[in-house]
């Protein structure tokens, strides 16, 4: 497993909406939202991509206000977003060797999205700290089923040190102050 560099590196926001957060455990949610803009803010001091996806917006809501994301969200009707043709255009128009999942549900979409992922070449990290279910089983159960497709399983910290690579720099203090 290769260290993850920003620049081949696409951190991939799934479905993180309105509608379905409210169904989410509260505290589960508070995690995905804290470690999600963590990754965020990592990608943006490390002039990484982002792409985000939102599942059936019109009846799901938009993607939350709280996160800070760099551009719109794509709309999709997949569960697996890299089946969607504009989301999967977007993901080889960016170059990326290397993928971090974050968002919901992990039983469902980001599995769905992550066996696509490893399938279609991509190494696939799952950020096990940043993804959520209605049930805590089902998101455990999730990240099981990611691991057996063939993604990495790995907290949001340790993506962000390894997107880092070394300490000293202002990018590793500003990242630093995040995660304490």
């Amino acid at each position: 497993m290769d260290r993850l560099v920003p620049a081949s590196t696409v951190l991939f926001v799934v479905d993180v909406q309105e509608k379905l957060s409210a169904a989410m455990p509260a505290d589960a949610l508070e995690r995905l939202v804290k470690n999600t803009n963590i990754l965020l803010e990592t990608a943006k001091i490390l002039g990484m991509k982002v792409l985000a996806s939102e599942q059936y917006p019109k009846g799901l809501g938009p993607t939350l206000s709280s996160l800070a994301l760099p551009n719109a969200p794509m709309p999709k009707m997949t569960f697996d977003a890299c089946s969607d043709l504009a989301i999967a255009r977007a993901l080889a128009d960016s170059g990326a060797k290397d993928v971090v999942v974050v968002g919901m549900e992990s039983h469902v979409c980001v599995f769905q999205t992550a066996r696509e992922l490893v399938k279609r070449g991509y190494t696939t990290h799952v950020v096990a700290d940043a993804v959520t279910s209605r049930r805590e089983e089902n998101r455990v159960l999730g990240l099981s089923l990611c691991e057996r497709a063939g993604a990495i399983v790995t907290p949001a910290e340790t993506v962000a040190f390894d997107l880092l690579e070394r300490a000293g720099t202002d990018a590793f203090k500003a990242v630093s102050k995040l995660v304490r």
